[in-house]
């Protein structure tokens, strides 16, 4: 196993450091050099692994003002955890020293929306596909509607909050990955990666931790506001 250079903390704080850059207009566009792609030619030492949404306004090297080599990312509709995903996390853990796993979500998403309305009366039309991605997004919305309603389990859309829905399955996303990962969960226990789920909020700029878990200071909002 590749040990990893930075603490959790320290890649937290860069990584943090970059977004507060993006929502400030002062991003620094590091890494992005002819010469950056010379020194990664043989090698890649990420010190952050992200998981993520694919919506195409979560540009992650953008929004978190980062370049060539600085992250190891996968991404599928609604950041649902797929056997792909695990693997690709615990290759950067173990094989590229990766010290923070950082699960982002975002306001507004799609798959959210599509969940919903799949637990609704009446739900749309979908492909077998992505009827099977949205399943592991459903639970969330169940969890939350009935939190408020008992009279029926059918979902009204106008009254449920996709956001907390969001936040409600990034949580979930953040302990499946631990639940599925023993490499990644020893590696937490050792205090050698932390995990920290995020929801980015699209007009802001801003991506906002809910969930962390491992040995790091961070100040996490509520999942439920």
């Amino acid at each position: 196993m590749t040990a990893p250079r930075v603490t959790p903390q320290e890649a937290w704080d860069t990584f943090i450091a970059g977004n507060e850059r993006f929502v400030g207009g002062t991003s620094n566009h590091p890494n992005q050099n002819v010469e950056r792609r010379s020194e990664l030619v043989n090698q890649q030492s990420p010190d952050v692994a992200l998981f993520g949404c694919s919506d195409s306004r979560l540009a992650a090297e953008i929004i978190f003002d980062c370049g060539l080599g600085d992250m190891f990312i996968a991404r599928n509709m609604g950041h649902v955890v797929a056997e792909s995903i695990t693997a690709s996390m615990e290759y950067a853990v173990q094989h590229l020293g990766a010290a923070l796993i950082v699960v982002l979500a975002h306001d507004s998403c799609g798959a959210v929306a599509a969940a919903i309305d799949q637990t609704t009366r009446t739900p749309g039309d979908v492909t077998p596909a992505v009827r099977n991605t949205l399943a592991p997004i459903q639970p969330a919305v169940q969890a939350l509607w009935h939190r408020d309603h008992h009279e029926s389990p059918y979902v009204v859309t106008e009254e449920i909050d996709a956001n907390t829905v969001g936040r409600l399955h990034l949580q979930s996303t953040v302990n499946e990955l631990l639940r599925n990962s023993p490499t990644i969960s020893a590696a937490v226990d050792r205090g050698e990666v932390a995990v920290v789920g995020c929801q980015y909020r699209l007009l802001e700029g801003r991506a906002v931790p809910y969930t962390a878990v491992g040995r790091l200071s961070i100040e996490t909002s509520d999942l439920i506001g």
